[in-house]
């Protein structure tokens, strides 16, 4: 361990077997009463325990309707000299509590305080440089952390030395109309007055179909915490969303390089085809690219040939020219840390 002052966060529970099985475990971390009024809320924190010798850990944050299920990813990891630790934000899949509304937080900068204790349990664990990965929603939620954390206690004090992002959604994808001035005021609007209201017109399983087994995909998790249609999107959840989208439009300063990997393309379909295994049917990409020079910091941007949204989760050849192109950069970045 460092001499480095951890951050302060609540206590937590020791560790449990998890339900990815051998090799993983798990520990909650309690979070005490819920803000958005709806009982106590916890998160989760996931490690693999590769016996490998380490150079350096890995703190992961999913997206909206997900969780951690990757275990090819966090045994890449391994194999590449870190530790993997993923975090389950509070409700949200292996954290999500009877009667909770799934993802639902009226203010994204909440999640800072699992964030926080769950970095602090990384490094009081492996005493090693942390590197951030986030996908999607994650990837905007830990984009948002870094220059929060980045402007009170200096990201380079706490051990962070990069940023992994994998589709982080850095915009309202859809017509022009969503992001305009009127659009922004409804959704703000709405937010307000009726937050638990849902947006309609959700009921797509195009990209769901794509990945899980039980549909035209290769990938077997919980449809519990990960449905093929999504989890609804509720306006006060969106409302903090699109406040986020316009802070970090207004430009962040994190403190690490970035490397950003995305689809090289976007297919929107409301069922599914054989197109929607080689494109991001969820974002659209020119999005991410426009948005990625607002991190503050050296940020790589490749696109992927032939990626899903989740590039990890892309068919076998897709997916191994991802991990070069992390490798690659990881590579990179510990000769720019020397």
């Amino acid at each position: 361990m460092t001499n480095e002052t951890p951050l302060a966060g609540p206590r937590t529970d020791s560790w449990q077997p998890d339900v990815l099985g051998e090799g993983y475990e798990q520990r909650r971390i309690p979070l005490g009463s819920d803000p958005d009024g709806e009982g106590t809320v916890e998160a989760t924190l996931v490690r693999y325990l590769a016996t490998a010798e380490a150079t350096g850990a890995v703190l992961y944050v999913h997206g909206f309707t997900d969780y951690f299920f990757q275990r090819h990813l966090a045994e890449h990891m391994a194999d590449q000299g870190y530790r993997f630790f993923a975090l389950d934000l509070r409700k949200c899949g292996r954290s999500l509590r009877p009667g909770q509304t799934p993802h639902y937080v009226t203010d994204l900068a909440l999640y800072d305080t699992e964030l926080n204790e769950a970095l602090r349990i990384v490094r009081e664990e492996t005493g090693l440089p942390v590197l951030v990965m986030g996908h999607s929603t994650g990837g905007l939620v830990t984009s948002l952390w870094l220059d929060r954390l980045q402007a009170s206690e200096g990201v380079a004090a706490q051990g962070i030395t990069g940023l992994a992002l994998n589709s982080p959604w850095f915009d309202l994808q859809g017509p022009a109309y969503y992001r305009t001035i009127v659009g922004n005021t409804v959704i703000g609007g709405l937010g307000r007055l009726r937050a638990m209201a849902t947006l309609p017109g959700q009921k797509v399983t195009t990209y769901g179909d794509s990945l899980h087994r039980s549909a035209s995909g290769e990938w077997d998790y919980d449809l519990d915490w990960k449905p093929l249609s999504g989890f609804p999107v509720h306006f006060g959840w969106l409302r903090a969303i699109r406040r986020g989208h316009a802070q970090l439009q207004r430009g962040l300063d994190i403190g690490v390089p970035a490397l950003i990997l995305r689809s090289k393309v976007t297919k929107f379909m409301r069922a599914y085809g054989p197109a929607a295994d080689v494109a991001d049917t969820v974002l659209d990409v020119r999005q991410i690219q426009r948005w990625a020079g607002c991190l503050g910091e050296r940020t790589n941007i490749v696109p992927i040939e032939g990626a899903r949204h989740d590039v990890f989760l892309s068919a076998e050849p897709v997916r191994r020219r991802a991990f070069t192109e992390l490798d690659s950069w990881l590579r990179w970045l510990t000769d720019y840390r020397a």
